[in-house]
């Protein structure tokens, strides 16, 4: 199935989706960044029920209410263990299972961050090219996503996504 893929800068607690993701640790207690700014806005439950699925290995994917959000689901991708350092690989393998939950539960449009480029300390550009990349190849098995968006909050990343996604269309 054929989907939109689409960059734009922001607070993703606020996008226009019926999704976001946030990026996780294994073991999903949420600290600061993306996981700090949807317990902030969504409330301490969010946090609860993740962490009463966990531990997972890094790379997985689950899924929570939303709190106080108005999103249908939170999708948490375990993009790093507790050391808190992810990888390529792990960025890699955390995008397509937070894509696959959204397919099973039949969503139409998911909204992610950029994974591991905060406290997992990854480089941001190589992190946009792994992330844009993974997307459109996961388009030939997705079933119900219509838009896969990525909500950068700092121009900088919104930049580097932007050119990800630009060179992508350029093949």
């Amino acid at each position: 199935m054929k989907f939109e893929l689409k960059v734009i800068q922001g607070d993703i607690t606020t996008v226009d989706t019926e999704v976001i993701v946030n990026a996780a640790n294994n073991e999903f207690w949420m600290g600061a960044g993306v996981a700090g700014a949807i317990k902030s806005a969504g409330g301490d439950n969010i946090e609860k029920e993740a962490m009463s699925k966990g531990p997972v290995m890094p790379g997985q994917s689950i899924y929570t209410a939303a709190g106080k959000l108005k999103f249908n689901y939170i999708i948490h991708a375990a993009v790093m263990g507790q050391n808190l350092k992810t990888s390529r690989e792990l960025i890699q393998k955390s995008t397509v299972s937070a894509l696959q939950v959204a397919d099973k539960l039949n969503i139409k449009s998911i909204t992610l961050p950029a994974f591991g480029t905060g406290v997992g300390g990854f480089p941001i550009k190589p992190c946009a090219t792994i992330m844009t990349t993974t997307a459109r190849s996961f388009e030939s098995v997705a079933k119900s996503l219509q838009l896969v968006q990525f909500c950068l909050f700092d121009a900088v990343t919104y930049k580097l996504f932007r050119v990800a996604l630009e060179n992508l269309r350029q093949f």
